[in-house]
């Protein structure tokens, strides 16, 4: 299967909810936010998250409305 890889900044632009490409590195230093790939060590090195880790992600915090508590 493939699976397209995404720039923080193609995220920002088709994911909204990320807020900002500044928001989305902070929750990649707080291990917070989806998995992604870095290419290189340090501050150099390119960032890329996949398609399907943003979905996942998304999904997982997904609020399931009609009677159910959130945990």
């Amino acid at each position: 299967m493939d699976d397209e890889w995404l720039s923080p900044k193609r995220v920002i632009e088709e994911y909204p909810v990320f807020g900002s490409t500044g928001s989305l590195a902070e929750r990649r230093w707080r291990d917070e936010g989806p998995e992604y790939v870095k290419t290189g060590e340090g501050r150099g090195g390119r960032v890329f998250y996949r398609r399907s880790a943003i979905e996942k992600w998304l999904d997982e915090r997904t609020v399931k409305t009609g009677g159910q508590r959130a945990a």
